[in-house]
C-alpha cells in the first residue's frame, strides 16, 4: 500500500513536528528515515558525514528511503536531502507527497544554523541555507503532489492544510 503521507523539505519546514502531528490526526504511525539512518549506522547523522563523507550518507539514505516506501504505511518523513538522488525521487513517483515549504528568514530562525546540522557548518550558514534553498525548492516541487507554505503558521493548522490538501488531490477531476 505504502505510506498514507511522505513529507518533504528543507532543514527547519517542520518534516519532523508536522509528521507526528499529522500521524496523529490520521490515527496512523510515524517513521523518519533519519532515525532509521541513526539506528542502522548505530551513530549520529552528523558523524557519518564527518567519517564517511556526503556521498556515503547519501547511499544509506536511499537504502532508507527505499525500505520505508516498500514497508510503511502511516506517515513517513524523509531527511532534506533525500530527493537529491534521482533514484529516490523516481520512487517517490506515485505518493502522495507533501512539500513543506519555508522561507530563507523563518527556516534560519528555526534551525538556528548550528553545526548539529552538517550542511549547514561552515563560514556563514545563512548563505549556505540560502544556496541549499535555492537548489532543492525546484526539485522538491518536482516530486511533491501538494505544498504547504509553512512560515508562521502553527503546526496544527499546517496539519489541516494538509489534511485538505492531500483530501483534494486524491479526489478525481470531472
Amino acid at each position: 500500500m505504502g505510506p498514507r503521507a511522505v513529507v518533504i523539505g528543507p532543514p527547519g519546514a517542520g518534516k519532523t513536528t508536522i509528521g507526528r502531528l499529522l500521524a496523529q490526526r490520521l490515527d496512523v504511525v510515524f517513521r523518519d528515515t533519519d532515525d532509521d539512518i541513526v539506528q542502522t549506522a548505530g551513530r549520529p547523522i552528523a558523524d557519518i558525514f564527518a567519517n564517511d563523507g556526503e556521498p556515503a550518507f547519501r547511499a544509506i539514505e536511499e537504502d532508507a528511503v527505499a525500505a520505508a516506501l516498500r514497508d510503511h504505511d502511516g506517515v513517513l518523513a524523509l531527511g532534506g536531502g533525500s530527493v537529491l538522488s534521482e533514484l529516490t525521487r523516481e520512487r517517490l513517483a506515485g505518493h502522495p507527497v507533501v512539500f513543506l515549504s519555508v522561507g530563507l528568514a523563518e527556516g534560519a530562525k528555526r534551525v538556528g544554523l548550528s553545526t548539529a546540522r552538517p550542511l549547514l557548518a561552515g563560514v556563514n550558514p545563512r548563505a549556505t541555507f540560502k544556496a541549499l534553498l535555492d537548489a532543492r525548492v525546484p526539485i522538491y516541487r518536482s516530486v511533491a503532489a501538494v505544498e504547504i507554505v509553512t512560515d508562521h503558521v502553527e503546526p496544527a493548522e499546517v496539519v489541516e492544510r494538509v489534511v485538505a490538501a492531500l483530501s483534494a488531490h486524491r479526489t478525481p477531476s470531472s
